[in-house]
């Protein structure tokens, strides 16, 4: 029987298998059941920088007087703050407590201010690493390309200054030069980088005059993306990798090892067919490796990354025009 226990972030994993960060992994009992049905970690559902935010506004707006009680305004807050926190807290102190498999907590940020103090509760919880999900979109036109990717050198900086445990970034490839900024960012000494997050993606109701979400889910179809990035920078990068988006079938998760990745991160196949899938997805990531006598994933681990293979470029662009030039 093949042994697919693998490393992630410096943490002992059964299998390459993750539940990503997602609604499924906002309650405990949803985390059980991931580890019933297989699964190697959890990330916890993603606190929201700008959701507590949102909530402070809200509660202070919805407050009487509130200008005459600055004092008032302080304390609505901070508890509000508190509470957020405290929640998600008691989430990581639960599942400490009722499940084995490594947890690791989700910070989704935009920027590197007052939210960064939380990385310190989050580890005094027992959270087992902590994910960053970082997305700044290069929108301003007054920010050129150094000014945006300094904030991601600068949350790094700063929450690592806040704990010990592992720290990921989970991040995108709007980048001017991703690879380069990629390579940068594992000297920071992160112990792990996910490729890619999946963030909202607008689209317009031509009736009701609203923007509105599309393609929540991912496909099997996106799974080429990653897979690329993978390939190409698993043997750059000063940390370990782990695959997102696209992966919904044990295939996938072959090919994302294949090409470099330390594990991988399910979400959507998970909303589509159950958890079960898990199981379903280690069986036929087990047959393979039993089929080409492949004992431990080790075995194959980066066997076709860009620094393996003979043919480098079949991941770069000239693969885009041999295909279209009839050429094998």
């Amino acid at each position: 029987m093949a042994n697919l226990s693998t490393k992630y972030m410096g943490l002992d994993l059964i299998n390459p298998i993750i539940v990503g960060s997602s609604g499924l992994t906002n309650s405990l009992e949803n985390i059980i059941e991931i580890e019933k049905n297989g699964a190697a970690a959890v990330v916890l559902k993603s606190l929201f920088e700008e959701q507590i935010n949102f909530q402070i506004n809200k509660t202070m707006s919805q407050t009487e007087d509130n200008f005459a009680y600055p004092e008032a305004l302080d304390y609505i807050s901070n508890y509000t703050k508190d509470n957020d926190v405290d929640v998600y807290l008691k989430l990581i102190r639960d599942c400490k407590e009722a499940v084995s498999i490594p947890v690791i907590a989700s910070i989704n940020c935009v920027s590197s201010n007052e939210w960064t103090s939380f990385a310190g509760k989050i580890q005094e919880a027992g959270a087992d690493g902590l994910e960053l999900n970082i997305f700044i979109l290069p929108s301003d036109p007054k920010r050129d390309s150094a000014q945006n990717e300094k904030i991601y050198f600068d949350i790094v900086d700063k929450v690592r200054k806040q704990v010990s445990i592992p720290v990921a970034i989970k991040i995108s490839y709007y980048f001017s030069g991703f690879a380069n900024t990629a390579v940068k960012l594992s000297w920071t000494g992160i112990s792990g980088m996910v490729l890619f997050n999946r963030f909202f993606s607008p689209d317009i109701d031509i009736d009701k005059f609203k923007v509105i979400s599309t393609n929540v889910f991912s496909t099997p179809e996106e799974l080429s993306i990653s897979l690329r990035w993978v390939a190409m920078l698993s043997s750059k990068l000063h940390c370990d990798i782990a695959a997102s988006t696209g992966v919904h079938d044990g295939a996938a998760v072959i090919k994302q090892i294949l090409a470099g990745a330390r594990a991988v991160q399910i979400s959507s196949v998970l909303y589509k067919n159950g958890f079960s899938r898990i199981k379903t997805m280690l069986e036929e990531l087990e047959k393979w490796m039993d089929s080409k006598g492949f004992n431990k994933i080790e075995d194959f681990y980066g066997k076709m990354s860009i620094k393996e293979i003979d043919n480098p470029a079949a991941y770069e662009r000239v693969q885009f025009m041999k295909h279209f030039a009839g050429i094998e």
